[in-house]
């Protein structure tokens, strides 16, 4: 098996520490939905990484700390807005 030349290393080391801030980020996001399993939220939680992080390093910038908090309040409002929707059509059938 050849060598890693220092390009490689670097690039190496930058893909493991992009998989593991993805990895802590999907952990924090099971954490606090319910039942951490949906495909949904999955489905979420790489819509928000994909759109917020670009070069992920060591920690995360403020800039992308702030994307991600503001696509899960996006996610959050959205859900909440549905879940409103739905109880008031409900509502209005059982009357």
């Amino acid at each position: 098996m050849a060598e890693l030349g220092e390009a490689d290393e670097a690039e190496l080391q930058r893909l493991v520490a992009a998989e593991q801030q993805k990895a802590q980020f999907t952990a924090q996001v099971r954490g606090q939905g319910p039942g951490g399993r949906d495909k949904r939220v999955h489905h979420f939680m790489e819509l928000c990484w994909d759109k917020c992080v670009e070069k992920p390093g060591n920690r995360l910038d403020s800039r992308t700390e702030n994307c991600l908090s503001s696509c899960v309040d996006r996610f959050i409002d959205t859900t909440l807005a549905i879940t409103s929707r739905f109880a008031q059509i409900v509502q209005k059938g059982g009357q």
